[in-house]
This record gives structure tokens, sequence and C-alpha cells, in this order.
């Protein structure tokens, strides 16, 4: 799905239309994409959304419609000359990007996505792509940590009734990325591949005179995919009945109330000594990665663990701190660096590139360093650069990363950081942080600018 440029903040038209208006048309500007700092339930995120955003980026335009809405709007009217509005017409993205690649583990302070562009183009970019990395890194973050807490291939997503019909989908999409086994949102599974899997809910067994006849109904119905949902009344009582209607072609039951350790292991018993052993125990309502952990701790016998409201929404982290902002100026082949110095908002001057330095097999940290700048190493430590080019011109350079590559790379990358990084514990002052450090190059730039801005 292509989404139009009329999805933004009215400030970056309004900014637009004053760089047009003004002359500045001409500037360059290279801004950077990034996560401020990790919320206090995070050690690590994992990057998502990059391609979709860099799609948007690459096939945006400002259609008749949109232009004609522009014209009306109060706040712009007086902007929408003749010759904006034919500019409007013509925009297209030209400019260069380097980005992550989609599923890296990344931190707080280093840049996700990196665009050099004419500032009108850069600035039109803003809204859309911290939207669609920051919804979609979040999503991803969580989606590892529960996927961390079950163990591979043992979560589906079941989320779609907790969040608007575009997120859900996508939310499938980015927990499937991270590891998730598939999702309860048919629309995903057409869209982007994501394996679909379902049974069915209370509503159907109490649409019947009896839970006997609701079970022996959907097994006629579904004699090979039969998961039965066995806790609208009692639910041991409901495991013998799943066992008596289906015998040992009940591929599984699914809990979705009460206290999952003890009731988990009484419907084991029922169905091992019913004729049902090979069928599958689910648990679904409101987990989260610390009950799961804590379920697993515990040797439930819980096989599948379904998850909805909880990652979705993100409970514990329901905001990203991404920003973009610019970090260079280019005006007739002259570059100068930009940077803020606000109390607790400063951003490095300059374009940058990230080496993540590692030892042994393991991350050891990540240094943010000027874009043509080496990074000195110690003996053993090897550096991987993590921003490559996406977009020249305006068109794909590197070809956007298939769901099964991105799974790959994220189970790859939490094996690769240190292992306290994931640790489920919520994050206290005395707790280690995996270090993020400007390199020489970087601080000396921005000692120096910051030197020159407060003097003038």
């Amino acid at each position: 799905m292509i989404h139009g440029a009329l999805e933004t903040d009215l400030y970056q038209l309004t900014m637009a239309a004053g760089y047009f208006h003004r002359g500045m048309s001409g500037l360059t500007a290279t801004c950077e994409l990034f996560i401020r700092r990790l919320p206090e339930t995070r050690r690590f995120l994992v990057g998502m959304g990059i391609d979709a955003a860099l799609d948007w980026l690459a096939a945006v335009r400002f259609q008749e419609a949109d232009i004609a809405f522009l014209r009306e709007l109060p706040a712009l009217r007086d902007a929408m000359t003749v010759s904006f509005c034919d500019y409007l017409a013509k925009v297209r993205f030209t400019g260069d990007a380097w980005a992550i690649e989609e599923g890296t583990v990344v931190f707080e302070n280093e840049p996700l996505l990196r665009i050099r562009a004419p500032i009108i183009e850069a600035q039109l970019a803003e809204t859309f792509l911290l939207s669609t990395i920051n919804h979609a890194t979040m999503i991803g973050s969580k989606a590892a940590r529960i996927v961390r807490a079950a163990l591979p291939g043992t979560v589906v997503e079941f989320g779609t009734r907790r969040t608007h019909p575009s997120s859900a989908i996508d939310a499938a999409r980015w927990a499937y990325a991270a590891g998730f086994s598939g999702t309860s949102n048919v629309e995903a599974g057409r869209r982007h591949g994501v394996p679909v899997l379902g049974t069915a809910a209370h509503m159907w067994t109490m649409a019947h005179p009896s839970e006997e006849q609701a079970f022996a109904n959907y097994v006629a119905t579904f004699p090979n995919a039969s998961i039965l949902l066995i806790d609208t009344y009692d639910t041991p009582r409901g495991a013998l009945r799943a066992a008596r209607a289906a015998g040992d072609k009940l591929r599984g039951v699914r809990l979705d109330s009460g206290d999952m350790d003890a009731l988990s292991r009484k419907v084991r018993v029922v169905l091992d000594e019913n004729g049902a052993k090979s069928a599958k125990i689910v648990a679904s309502g409101d987990l989260n990665e610390h009950s799961i952990a804590a379920l697993r701790a515990a040797n439930a016998p819980i096989d599948t663990f379904g998850v909805g409201t909880e990652l979705v929404a993100s409970l514990d982290a329901p905001a990203l701190a991404g920003v973009y902002k610019v970090v260079e100026l280019e005006d007739n082949g002259v570059s100068r660096p930009i940077a803020k110095f606000s109390e607790g908002k400063a951003t490095f001057p300059g374009a940058h590139q990230v080496h993540r330095v590692s030892a042994e097999g393991r991350a050891r940290r990540d240094v943010v360093a000027l874009a043509s700048e080496a990074v000195p190493l110690a003996d053993g430590e090897t550096a991987t650069t993590l921003l490559s080019p996406v977009l020249r011109e305006g068109a794909r350079v590197r070809a956007a990363s298939s769901l099964d590559e991105t799974r790959a790379r994220v189970a790859r990358g939490l094996d690769e950081i240190p292992t306290w990084l994931l640790d489920l514990a919520p994050v206290s002052r005395s707790s280690p942080r995996y270090e993020v450090e400007p390199s020489a190059g970087v601080d000396a730039l921005s000692a120096e600018l910051r030197e020159k801005m407060v003097s003038h």
C-alpha cells in the first residue's frame, strides 16, 4: 500500500512553502533519524519499518486532489501560489539515503536512517518516516522480548482487535519478522505472507445448546484442524469433552482465562488420559513476556502462546523518542555542520556512520562517527558499519529484505549482543548499559560548533 503525501504534519508543508518562497529550495539538507533515548523498560531496540518507509519515499506524489485541498487550508492559503502548486505537482524524492538493514538491533542516539536531499524533499519526508519507523520499531522490539521469553516459533500474534485495522496488519508483519510464528490477521497473510492461524471464539460454543455439540460440529467442519477453546464453562471438563469429540485427531486446546499454570497441568492430564496425547495446549489472554517467562520457569505444559494487547499496544513502552534532525546543510557546494545544543536534546553535527565493535563474537560497543571517519580498534576487535546506501537519486540501490531474511537478522543480532541485554527485568540506575559513544571526530566537531554558536 502506497500512502499519500498528505499523511504528514501541517508544519512540514508550511516550512516547505517557506523554503520555496524565500529562495531556499536550492539548499541540500542531510537529516538523520534516531531514537533519542531508550524507554526505561528496554535495553535494546529492533529497528523495523525501514523498507516500508523507503517504499513510501520512492513513490510518494502530490495528486491534484491533494493540492486542491491544500489551497483551501487557511494556514496555507497565502502560500499556495500557482508556482508553488506547480512545484508540488512535480516534486519527487531525488535524494540519497543510507539505512540500517531491517531487523538490526539498535540503541539510543545512533542513526537508523540518513537522508541527503534538496531541503524541501528532506523536510516533507520527516513525519511519515518517523511515524512508520517509530511504530514498527516499537512493535518489533516488544515482539523480540516476547519471543525470547517464549522461544522462537511458539508465539502467535492475536492483537487485531486491540488496535486500528491498518496498524494491526503492520503489527502482524513486524511481530512475525521478530520471530512470532504467525498471526490471526487474514489480511496480513495476504499482503505480507505471514502464516495465518486461529481457532474459534467463545461465541461459537455459546451459540450451541451444549459444549459437546459445539465441539462435535467444529470437528465435523474442520476434521484436520481442530483446536478447541475449552474454557467457556469449566476448563478441565471442557478438555474432557474436546478429547471425546476429536480423540487422537485433536490438534490442540486453547485456554484463555484463569490460572494458566494450574489449569494447563490439569488439562494435560485429562488429554493424556483420554486419547489426546498429541494435542497441544495454547494459552492466551493478556499475556506478556513476564507472564510467559514465569510459566516457562514453572515448566507449565503450554506449547504455544497467543499474545495480543500487550504486543500491539506495547503497554510497558507505548511510544519511542524517535526524532529526525538536520545535521548538515549544503549551499552551492559548501557544507556546514548543524546541531542542536538544547538541554537534554542536543544532537551530533555532521553526517554519521555507526560502527558496531565486536570481540570474540559479541558486540561490545557502538561508535557514532563522522561518515568519513575511521574508528580505532583495540587488539582482537572488529567493527561492522550499520548504515549502507539504500537510495541514490531517489531510486533503490539495496533491495528490501524479505520477511525470512529479517527474521534471521533479528535472531542473529540478538545472539550477538551481550546476554545481559536480554534480561527482562526493569532497567535501574545500577543496571549495566550498552555503550554508544561519539567518536573523537564527532566530539571535536561538536565542541567547535558549540563554541561558534554560543559566541555568536
